[in-house]
């Protein structure tokens, strides 16, 4: 005979994955970005600067990580469909993911490279490579400005990825004068490869995290703000509740967390009525936007195999 259970869902009401002010500084980010890329391309060539490249380097993936977030966001508008239930918004969360890959990437490629100039340290026009750097260094600081005042880095990840793509572009930028000035007025030419491992530390460093968290929610890991034991004692404790059991929370993408549980409830309960305080709770105390409760009576709950 089939068990009879109730079903409660809640979306956030207004909730929007895309953030039109993030677009729009992305987009202006994208622009200065790939515009400098070309210039310190030139400048690196003909410098003969491998700190200068390698921060071409990272500033070309710094445009292709803007294009992806461009991309991500554009993707996250479509709508839901029958294949694709919860629609593109986990597009970002590949983007981001991409992004760490890239960086992890580039930065192994300077370290190569620095290495292999470091047995024979070729001659680098340091003056314009001061020059250079020091642009750039100017462009990074207008573009991690841009995105620090006119976007959410901290809780959307695509968002935070293209942020740390450009933070270690600006950070390229300071290894490429400070090497430019040792070589300028010590003339140490191995200071240009010694910058350039420096900033393939910190482009790894970068990329690894990037990953590492795109990776948690491809993976379907617990939210960070969320404690289970805490939602499941919360869950516990209203009136009526008997035991909670198959409690999952994940999220859909950077900043839609979603839940859900069997709840073990007793006789002459409103269920409707423990619904609502409930999604309330999940909603307000943990900022899960999605939740799906399955309320049991007592003698009809499920074994704990309902996973």
């Amino acid at each position: 005979m089939g068990h009879s259970h109730d079903h409660g869902h809640s979306h956030g009401v207004g909730h929007s994955h895309i953030h039109t002010n993030n677009k729009k500084v992305l987009l202006i980010a994208f622009v200065l970005i790939t515009l400098f890329m070309i210039v310190e391309v030139i400048g690196g060539i003909l410098t003969n600067s491998l700190a200068l490249l390698a921060d071409a380097g990272h500033m070309l993936s710094d445009a292709v990580a803007l294009g992806l977030a461009l991309a991500a966001f554009k993707y996250g508008e479509r709508a839901a469909s029958n294949s694709k239930t919860y629609g593109y918004k986990r597009f970002e969360i590949l983007a981001a993911f991409i992004n760490g890959l890239t960086l992890i990437g580039i930065s192994g490629y300077i370290i190569y490279e620095a290495i292999t100039r470091f047995a024979e340290p070729p001659e680098v026009a340091s003056v314009g490579m001061l020059v250079v750097a020091v642009c750039g260094l100017l462009i990074n600081m207008i573009v991690a400005w841009i995105l620090m005042r006119g976007s959410d880095v901290k809780g959307n990840l695509n968002m935070r990825g293209a942020f740390l793509h450009v933070l270690g572009d600006l950070l390229g930028s300071v290894g490429a004068i400070a090497a430019g000035l040792l070589m300028l007025f010590f003339g140490w030419s191995i200071a240009d490869p010694i910058a350039s491992l420096l900033v393939a530390a910190l482009i790894l460093v970068s990329g690894f995290r990037v990953t590492r968290d795109s990776v948690h929610v491809l993976m379907e890991g617990k939210p960070a703000s969320v404690d289970v034991d805490e939602v499941k004692n919360e869950l516990q404790s209203l009136p009526g509740v008997l035991s909670i059991h198959d409690l999952h929370t994940w999220s859909i993408t950077s900043d839609f967390p979603a839940l859900t549980a069997h709840v073990v409830v007793g006789h002459g309960i409103d269920r409707d009525d423990l619904l609502k305080i409930a999604k309330r709770l999940l909603h307000d105390r943990f900022g899960i936007h999605h939740t799906t409760l399955q309320l049991e009576g007592e003698e009809k709950q499920c074994n704990h195999s309902c996973n």
